[in-house]
């Protein structure tokens, strides 16, 4: 075996690392990772995320809030009509009663029925975030670690530029560009 014969695996080599990039997409790939992290960058702040934990926190003060407004809007009626009877005074008046007298709990009792598909979604909303907020907590120093690499669009030249060098070794090696210069000169004297 020729010591030429070396170079043919290295010239693969090469020619892999140039072509592999673009047959995974990986330009396409490493701009969408690019995109991505710096569309989290403000959202993985500490600050960020110490008052993503802090509101979700708030909003589960709400879940029992929640529960009861489902159980409060159907006794809406009853509550009316058992006033009504008390105060011997129809539905309407007691309405017009706490709208003159108490204009924002009327304004709540009004807005209940409305709010019940909200208030359903309320425990189950709450249910769904919960691993993103923790996961958004536990992957602050991570998310980082990764935003604190060069960027993902210069991964490919990270293929490409060691390709395109063991490529050109490679050929140097197998004399391609040699026999090309010693034809040049065969063909220059051949002229003369």
């Amino acid at each position: 075996m020729t010591r030429k014969a070396y170079f043919w695996p290295i010239l693969a080599i090469g020619i892999v690392l140039i072509v592999a990039p673009f047959a995974i997409s990986l330009p396409s790939k490493a701009n969408s990772g690019q995109n991505m992290l710096n569309g989290f960058h403000p959202i993985m702040q500490q600050a960020s995320v110490d008052q993503t934990v802090a509101y979700y926190a708030d909003f589960q003060a709400l879940r029992s809030l929640a529960t009861g407004g489902i159980a409060a809007s159907s006794e809406i009626p009853q509550l009316f009509s058992g006033l009504a009877t008390t105060l011997h005074m129809s539905e309407g008046q007691v309405a017009q009663f706490f709208s003159s007298k108490y204009p924002a709990f009327a304004q709540l009792l009004s807005a209940f029925p409305q709010l019940t598909p909200v208030f359903k979604n309320v425990g189950p909303g709450l249910d769904h975030f919960a691993p993103l907020v923790s996961t958004m907590k536990a992957n602050v120093s991570n998310y980082a670690q990764v935003d604190s690499l060069p960027s993902f669009r210069l991964f490919v030249w990270f293929f490409e530029v060691p390709g395109i060098l063991i490529t050109v070794l490679a050929l140097l090696g197998l004399g391609l560009f040699s026999r090309r210069r010693e034809g040049d000169a065969a063909s220059r004297q051949v002229a003369s």
